[in-house]
């Protein structure tokens, strides 16, 4: 006789933490501590404003713990921030090599100085170029900016053979970026590649065969987010 006793089901819960501060961000939160005694001894009334300024520090170099999708037909964001182009468009130059010359669908993620600014790598595969580009510092919103900011490309070829090209562009505030991998690296799906201090924006350039799975205005989440899919199907949002 069969038993009447349910199957056991394996569960687990998720308790949400403060984000850990990135290693690149520890120092300049040291700092804003160094900088927030020093004007504690000239008047007590810049405490408080310095003290803002050092949990305003922590806060942009925040370094959440992602969940991200698993699947090879998947192309995940690679930023958090909000969706503001979704168009074909000519490839840089820079990745004509690695990706061809004929245009691509572009995905733009604009991050503000509120959003994490961690990136990460939208496949798992192995990087195949990195070029950084130095250039000015218009606002990271303009199409201009793909082409005349600071900027850093990465090519990662996926385990299917196919390539995706995404580009690290300095913002209006931004002054710096820095990267985490080289040419020859294996990555894992979402796994961090890089960050762009205070305001910016990540380009993703799809290939022919993926669908974008976003919308404009939409906001994503850096490696939880699903920008493209293999093969998909259109999809269409609506601002409410």
């Amino acid at each position: 006789m069969p038993s009447l006793e349910k199957p056991p089901i394996a569960t687990t819960t998720v308790k949400w933490r403060f984000p850990a501060v990135h290693p690149e961000g520890r120092k300049y939160v040291l700092i804003g501590v160094g900088l927030t005694l020093l004007a504690t001894l000239v008047t007590k009334v810049l405490f408080w404003p310095f003290v803002g300024l050092c949990i305003w520090i922590a806060a942009f170099f925040r370094d959440p713990v992602r969940t991200t999708p698993q699947g090879d037909d998947l192309i995940v964001a690679p930023a958090d921030g909000l969706v503001t182009m979704i168009q074909r468009v000519p490839i840089p130059r820079e990745l004509v090599g690695e990706l061809g010359d004929a245009p691509l669908v572009r995905v733009s993620i604009f991050m503000s100085v509120f959003d994490v600014h961690i990136n990460r790598t939208p496949v798992a595969g192995t990087i195949r170029q990195v070029v950084y580009i130095s250039g000015k510092f218009f606002n990271a919103d303009l199409d201009k900016a793909s082409d005349e900011n600071e900027r850093q490309h990465f090519v990662v070829e996926g385990r299917d053979g196919r390539k995706i090209g995404f580009t690290q562009i300095a913002g209006l505030v931004a002054r710096r970026i820095v990267g985490f991998v080289k040419p020859g690296d294996m990555v894992a799906a979402g796994q961090r590649v890089g960050l762009i201090r205070f305001g910016s924006r990540v380009d993703v350039y799809l290939p022919d065969d993926v669908m974008p799975q976003v919308c404009l205005g939409q906001r994503s989440v850096a490696g939880e987010t699903v920008l493209g899919r293999v093969g998909g199907k259109p999809i269409n949002g609506i601002a409410q």
